[in-house]
């Protein structure tokens, strides 16, 4: 006897009856990670090395301008000030 559409329903998916696949990152230690670093591509390590750089020099850059920059408003002051600024600016055109 073949099974009837109703009893198809209760009957698990084919998806569902193989085993889960493991994950490659599941519980691994720090020892085991750092093995993985081999399997980079040889090529892509000078590309890490000048993007690492250029990181580091923007936020250096960044963090250099905002420390020695005197000039650099980095609060609102004055705000009666900006609000009649804006009145005015708004009211030339």
């Amino acid at each position: 006897m073949y099974a009837t559409r109703a009893m198809r329903m209760f009957q698990p998916t084919r998806a569902m009856m193989r085993p889960v696949p493991k994950e490659e990152q599941a519980a691994h230690t720090i020892s085991q990670r750092l093995r993985r670093l081999r399997q980079i591509p040889a090529e892509l390590l000078p590309l890490g090395v000048v993007v690492g750089f250029a990181v580091c020099a923007a936020a250096y850059s960044c963090t250099r301008h905002l420390v020695t920059d005197k000039t650099i408003r980095l609060k609102r002051q004055n705000r009666a000030a900006d609000a009649a600024a804006a009145a005015a600016h708004g009211n030339e055109h």
